[in-house]
């Protein structure tokens, strides 16, 4: 199958800028394509994941990845999307942000051999260009109707947008042609917010290197759930990519509670898996939706993927012991993981009565009602019913001396810390 007729059953095609030219040009030789990412961060998010999965897929078909980390773009800010203008970064963190972003790059594509994965960081060309050659040599092919007529700035006039953050399509026009000369790059892909820039860079490509040059623009649709809200947002915030950010525990619990009506859509767009395999869990879903085999298939890969193989077990065993409430196999750092977002307490390491300790702490109400839980066997610690009344909660009760889990009935946990 040809990589853009995999695109196309995949729903990942939202506009080409030559769908017959692409297609023909990917039929008859392995082509250098980009996508690029600025640095306003020191982490993406799986919103941010949306264009390099598809430039991994070109990798997976013979096809030649380069990612390019904006260290100059990033300094300016990128208008697309945005009402208001961004907030100016020191150079300082938009390096470390490069730093960042290129190591979780590097973790999720080919870094060996003849197709294998190339970073560039649009700093490294930029910066040479003084403001005069800058106006002469490329603002001049760039027509102000035309760039007030592009939807990203259109839409920022009313409340308004600063030379710089309108002189951005050019910054990345400059970046693509330089890709094409310089690296063999044929093809951009971006989202659907990208376009404006994408054809722009086109437009210089072809009028610095002639009408008949070979260069293409592909982006991706906007990826809504069904119930027409933004993917990638919980309640919590965005989902990061950065494991200190967001836990592989809780970025395989967010891809497992996809929505029935979504797990398909992203089993085609986020994993690997292949039409049969996918048609296969089209089937599961309609047929045995209560044992969410696609969901579970959905949170393995991308754990997977994102995170590695042993965090993606990990991630699966701390979900094996919570559904189960058996606790104990569970390392300290297993612990912090899988509670993360429970109510959680604060106590000393000092020796004290259980009646006492969970009236103190506030996870019960009163000696009264702790003694009637504990003896109606409705207080759990760290997995084991507790029914001594005379028991004493000391450091030993704890996991390496860091955290006492205490569930009350069913299904309410507490997370307490020892200080």
């Amino acid at each position: 199958m040809n990589i853009i007729d995999e695109l196309e059953w995949r729903d990942a095609i939202n506009q080409q800028t030559d769908a017959e030219g692409l297609r023909q040009l990917t039929n008859e030789k392995s082509i250098s394509l980009y996508c690029g990412v600025d640095p306003t961060g020191d982490s993406m998010h799986i919103g941010h994941l949306i264009p390099f999965m598809m430039l991994r897929r070109f990798q997976l078909a013979g096809h030649r990845p380069v990612i390019l980390i904006g260290g100059a773009t990033g300094t300016i800010g990128d208008p697309s999307g945005r009402q208001s203008e961004r907030s100016l970064q020191t150079m300082e963190q938009v390096q470390a942000n490069v730093e960042a972003l290129t190591a979780q790059m590097k973790k999720m594509f080919d870094t060996d051999g003849s197709n294998q994965l190339r970073m560039v960081n649009n700093y490294d060309w930029t910066h040479k260009i003084n403001v005069i050659d800058f106006l002469r040599d490329y603002g001049k092919n760039f027509s102000i109707n035309a760039m007030l007529a592009k939807d990203v700035v259109a839409s920022r006039l009313e409340s308004g947008i600063s030379f710089t953050e309108f002189s951005y399509q050019i910054l990345q026009s400059l970046d693509y042609l330089h890709l094409f000369k310089e690296e063999d790059v044929q093809l951009q892909i971006g989202g659907s917010d990208q376009w404006g820039n994408i054809t722009s860079g086109l437009d210089l490509i072809r009028k610095k290197e002639g009408s008949e040059a070979k260069a293409y623009g592909l982006t991706i649709p906007l990826m809504l759930k069904s119930d027409g809200t933004k993917f990638g947002k919980t309640a919590g915030g965005a989902v990061w990519l950065d494991p200190n950010k967001t836990t592989p525990f809780e970025f395989y619990q967010f891809w497992a509670n996809t929505d029935d009506r979504d797990v398909i859509k992203y089993l085609k767009f986020f994993t690997f898996l292949d039409k049969e395999a996918i048609d296969a869990l089209v089937e599961k879903v309609q047929t045995e939706p209560h044992k969410r085999e696609a969901q579970k298939t959905l949170a393995e890969e991308m754990t997977k993927f994102v995170h590695g193989e042993e965090m993606l077990e990990q991630a699966k065993k701390i979900t094996a012991a919570l559904f189960s409430g058996d606790i104990k196999s569970l390392t300290a750092d297993e612990i912090e993981q899988g509670f993360k977002e429970m109510p959680t307490f604060h106590a000393t390491k000092e020796s004290k009565n259980i009646v006492e300790w969970l009236v103190d702490l506030g996870i019960e109400p009163s000696k009264r009602q702790a003694r009637e839980d504990i003896t109606k066997g409705a207080i759990s610690m760290n997995g084991e019913r507790v029914t001594d009344l005379e028991m004493e909660v000391t450091v030993e009760n704890s996991f390496d001396g860091r955290f006492i889990i205490i569930r009350k009935g069913k299904k309410n946990y507490s997370l307490v810390r020892l200080t």
